[in-house]
C-alpha cells in the first residue's frame, strides 16, 4: 500500500474483525488493497495470507486463554484443506471480473444473513 496510515488502519480493523468474529477482515482489506492499486486476484490472495497470519495469532491467544476447543475444530480441518486446494486451482481459471462479482455476492449474502439474525432477535 502506498499510504502507510491507511495500511495500519486497515490492518488494525481487519485484525479486530478477525479476532472478534473469526472472519470479516477480508471484507475491509480486499477493497482497500484494490484501492491502493492491486488487481482483484492479487488483492484477494494477499488478504488470504494476511488473514492466515491474523487467524494464527488470534487462535494462539484463544488457546492461551483456554477458549479454543481444538477437538471441535478437528473435524472441519480436512474439509478446509481440501476446499483451500480446490479453490486455489479454480482461482487460476476464474477471470477477475467474475471473481469480483463472486466476492461481492458473498459479502452481500453475509450481510443479509447477519441482518436477518438481528431482525429475528428483535422480533422474538
Amino acid at each position: 500500500m502506498k499510504n502507510k496510515k491507511t495500511a495500519i488502519f486497515a490492518g488494525i480493523f481487519a485484525g479486530m474483525l478477525n479476532g472478534l468474529f473469526g472472519s470479516g477482515g477480508g471484507i475491509v482489506a480486499v477493497p482497500l488493497f484494490k484501492k491502493s492499486g492491486l488487481p482483484q486476484k492479487e488483492a484477494q490472495a494477499t488478504v488470504l495470507f494476511m488473514m492466515f497470519i491474523l487467524s494464527a495469532v488470534s487462535a494462539g491467544i484463544y488457546l492461551y486463554e483456554g477458549h479454543l476447543a481444538f477437538s471441535d475444530a478437528a473435524g472441519f480441518i480436512p474439509g478446509g484443506i481440501f476446499g483451500g486446494i480446490l479453490s486455489s486451482v479454480c482461482f487460476k481459471k476464474i477471470k477477475p471480473a467474475l471473481l469480483r462479482k463472486i466476492f461481492g455476492g458473498f459479502v452481500t449474502f453475509s450481510a443479509a444473513k447477519m441482518l436477518w439474525g438481528i431482525v429475528s432477535e428483535w422480533i422474538s
